[in-house]
């Protein structure tokens, strides 16, 4: 995993942590996707029902996310 990677990754973990009782109550305590694919679920779940704050920042991470999972099933 490259640093950028690792990056987007830290912080969905910490959107995770932030918004985990919110807005993924139902996921096992623990959980941490670990996917571009599992990211961008994870950060679909906190949008619908998180506040302005976490939509602000899940759009950029959506976008990075979105770029290189479409990079990967491309086989780029």
């Amino acid at each position: 995993m490259d640093a950028e990677a690792s990056n987007i990754a830290q912080e969905v973990n910490q959107l995770v942590d932030e918004y985990r009782t919110r807005c993924l109550w139902f996921l096992r305590p623990g959980y941490y996707p670990e996917t571009p694919e599992q990211q961008l679920r994870v950060l679909s779940m906190i949008e619908r029902t998180g506040d302005l704050a976490a939509f602000r920042r899940i759009s950029t991470l959506r976008e990075w996310l979105s770029r290189h999972s479409n990079a990967t099933s491309a086989g780029s």
